[in-house]
């Protein structure tokens, strides 16, 4: 396989405007736009359900639109995400768990278009949402519960003789809340696309035999549209559980 049919080549990032800033490299990428392109769709997508058509003084201006329909199942799945996960005290922090979620679904969706780009592929991407999500909830534990915060890292009833072990275990485990936050979706998304490409030049270097591996592309397009929906998912539901732990510790 030459460099230019490379399965890793699809996330190749690339510089569309040329910009430096006191010597350091800032350029507009590839990745850049598309990040611009899915906040933009985010923000169109849940604008237009309140722009309403001229009044027609019919009964069907009392049904929702579609796009009504969709933006209130998208509100209502977070809502319920967040009370089922923190509770009512949870509702401040909808803004913030909402954006993620909707971010990274249309960025995950987006990336299966072909010749789009998937910046979630990417894990400097996914480690600054994660990174900032940790931030975060570090610093809301702090201020909700002060230095009362570092009790979240010993367990309740733990044996004084088993703290000089375990504590520093929690602590490690706590520290790599953004590590592994950013890998399980880069990774999900790294993978799935490349082997989509890995299927698609099997398909065209086997002429007429590649209709195997033409089916399969198609049944793991249907899992990674599937993925795309269930790591938007997971990166939401434990953010909602990292805020848990920051306002109520164990």
């Amino acid at each position: 396989m030459s460099k230019g049919d490379s399965p890793l080549k699809q996330f190749e990032i690339k510089p569309l405007i040329d910009i430096e800033f006191f010597g350091q490299n800032i350029s507009f990428t590839n990745s850049a736009l598309w990040m611009v392109i899915t906040t933009l769709l985010v923000l169109g997508f849940f604008s237009l359900p309140f722009f309403k058509s001229k009044k027609t003084n019919s009964i069907e201006d009392l049904y929702p639109s579609r796009f009504q329909v969709a933006a209130e199942l998208g509100f209502n799945f977070i809502s319920n995400l967040i009370e089922d996960t923190v509770g009512k005290e949870g509702r401040r922090f909808f803004p913030l768990v909402f954006s993620l979620f909707m971010f990274i679904l249309f960025g995950n969706l987006l990336g299966m278009i072909p010749y789009s780009f998937t910046f979630t592929s990417h894990v400097i991407v996914t480690f600054a949402l994660a990174l900032g999500v940790f931030l975060f909830v570090t610093i809301l534990g702090f201020v909700k519960h002060g230095a009362k915060f570092f009790g979240f890292f010993v367990i309740p009833g733990l044996p004084i003789y088993m703290l000089p072990l375990l504590v520093p275990i929690e602590i490690i485990s706590y520290l790599s809340r953004p590590i592994s936050l950013s890998v399980r979706l880069f990774a999900n998304m790294l993978a799935g696309h490349t082997l989509l490409k890995v299927f698609a030049g099997f398909v065209s270097a086997l002429g007429f035999l590649g209709i195997l591996p033409l089916v399969f592309i198609v049944a793991l397009t249907g899992l990674e549209i599937l993925i795309a929906f269930l790591q938007a998912y997971v990166f939401a539901i434990l953010t909602c559980l990292y805020i848990n732990d920051a306002l109520h510790l164990h």
